[in-house]
């Protein structure tokens, strides 16, 4: 901000250098966040999406997903977004970064000592440091950009973030390659686990809101910085209808990994071939993020209009997505009751081909429904304090709906029963979200909606949008 109320550190002993402009530029900001997902989520991802985390032992991941999510649940919305709004993204990250290597760590030390224990203690620590990086990421991706760039910084952190997730999987993929076991090698732990440590540290470059020069973003005074402002805040915030019309979709945002990771992927192919459908899945959410964007950021339409056609974006392909997926699980129920398992190598030509490309449009749709949820968030408010509260609502709910999802899967339910229940939960929270969908404003700068109802339309996306004091008329 240009008032001369920045905080951070002293580029070459001035905050007003050149340098100092660039480090607190908003882009700068999401490109850092975004490798700093790379690093850790990005490569968590590379690891669960080898199915059972690159285990033979399914189980013991699985049940180490569902302490994660459960923990998250549990202190994402109450717990970190009011920690958040007292000590700013930089030290989130810090709280929550440094239990990602701890979580590869685990799985090395389970390689040699079968201690399942550890490995779900772990997942339960790694529950909740990924409350305090989410909340901060979200925060950061969704206000240190103007308006009408939110779909456009969307799109950029997924595709750097799942960039993550594509290289690692693409490493597990050379250094199993010829591996016989059904478990990955210790140097792909070790090699995630370097990585996931570099990501943490790299949590002390992002600035706190007031350093950054965005106009639309509204910062939280000091003063106003205590507990009772901020439980009034998340009170308020998440008691709003069109806040609770979202909810089943952030329920039903994870409710689908453990069938695709552990099912489609971790059940249909052998090891060098699931490694390698993994990175075909996060390069799969990185063009759904593209497109997705595109589609959020689109010029010649209004934010209220993208907002609609991006829903039914959603819903369409969806169907045709799980549609898709409902002729593959009747084949692979077949396979599974004749004992048959982990046996397609992406070599065997006309009968890969097929569970594969599937794979990969399941990771393209997770990309669709995740960050039209982050922009759904982004739309109602330029707050960092007040999306912190709904990132951290829409990680708790995630969580929720996804450790409810491991748990079945740790269960041996079958595989047609956690297909129906994924593709039932995600069509209809899309359903009950239509309201929320229809309310989106034209803009979530309160100036600016004065000025409209005041003066009359103006277009949003116009080249003045950004400036407050400058309203144009249709």
């Amino acid at each position: 901000m240009e008032d001369g109320t920045r905080i951070g550190p002293v580029i070459d002993g001035r905050k007003d250098s050149v340098w100092y402009r660039i480090y607190t530029h908003s882009w700068v900001q999401i490109l850092l966040i975004s490798f700093i997902c790379f690093c850790c989520p990005g490569m968590y991802n590379a690891l669960t999406g080898l199915g059972g985390s690159g285990q033979v032992n399914q189980t013991v991941a699985a049940n180490a997903t569902v302490a994660l999510l459960a923990a998250t649940a549990a202190t994402a919305l109450f717990v970190v977004g009011p920690i958040f709004n007292r000590v700013g993204p930089r030290v989130c990250l810090l709280l929550g970064g440094w239990a990602y290597p701890l979580y590869s760590g685990s799985l090395l030390c389970f390689n040699s000592t079968n201690n399942g224990a550890f490995v779900i203690a772990a997942g339960a620590l790694l529950g909740v440091g990924a409350s305090f990086l989410w909340v901060a990421q979200g925060a950061i991706m969704t206000t240190y950009v103007p308006e009408s760039q939110k779909g456009r910084a969307i799109a950029v952190f997924w595709i750097i973030f799942n960039l993550g997730g594509g290289v690692g999987s693409l490493a597990s993929f050379g250094l199993n390659y010829n591996s016989t076991t059904g478990t990955v090698s210790d140097a792909t732990y070790i090699a995630l686990l370097i990585l996931m440590g570099i990501g943490w540290l790299m949590g002390v470059f992002i600035c706190p809101p007031a350093s950054v020069r965005v106009s639309q973003l509204k910062a939280i005074p000091e003063d106003e910085k205590n507990w009772k402002q901020t439980a009034r805040l998340s009170i308020r915030t998440i008691a709003d209808w069109r806040v609770l019309c979202l909810l089943p979709l952030f329920f039903s945002a994870n409710v689908f990994y453990s069938y695709q990771q552990n099912v489609v992927n971790g059940m249909t192919f052998d090891i060098r071939t699931r490694s390698l459908n993994g990175a075909f899945y996060w390069i799969a959410q990185m063009l759904g993020g593209l497109i997705i964007g595109l589609i959020l950021d689109f010029p010649g339409l209004n934010r209220q209009i993208r907002a609609r056609v991006a829903w039914v974006f959603l819903f369409v392909t969806g169907m045709a997505i799980w549609g898709g997926g409902y002729a593959f699980q009747k084949w692979s129920s077949r396979r599974l009751a004749m004992g048959i398992k982990q046996d397609i190598d992406y070599k065997d030509g006309s009968v890969s081909v097929g569970p594969m490309l599937l794979y990969i449009f399941y990771g393209a749709y997770d990309a669709f429904w995740q960050s039209f949820c982050y922009w759904l968030v982004g739309a109602r408010s330029n707050s960092p304090a007040v999306t912190a509260i709904l990132v951290g609502a829409y990680k708790t709910f995630q969580s929720a709906g996804g450790a409810m999802a491991w748990r079945i899967n740790a269960l041996g339910k079958p595989a047609m029963t956690q297909f129906a229940m994924d593709w039932g939960l995600c069509m209809g929270s899309l359903v009950i979200a239509i309201p929320s969908v229809l309310a989106v404003t034209l803009t979530s700068d309160p100036e600016i909606e004065k000025m409209k109802a005041a003066d009359g339309p103006y277009s949003p996306d116009s080249p003045d949008f950004e400036k407050p004091k400058t309203v144009l008329r249709e």
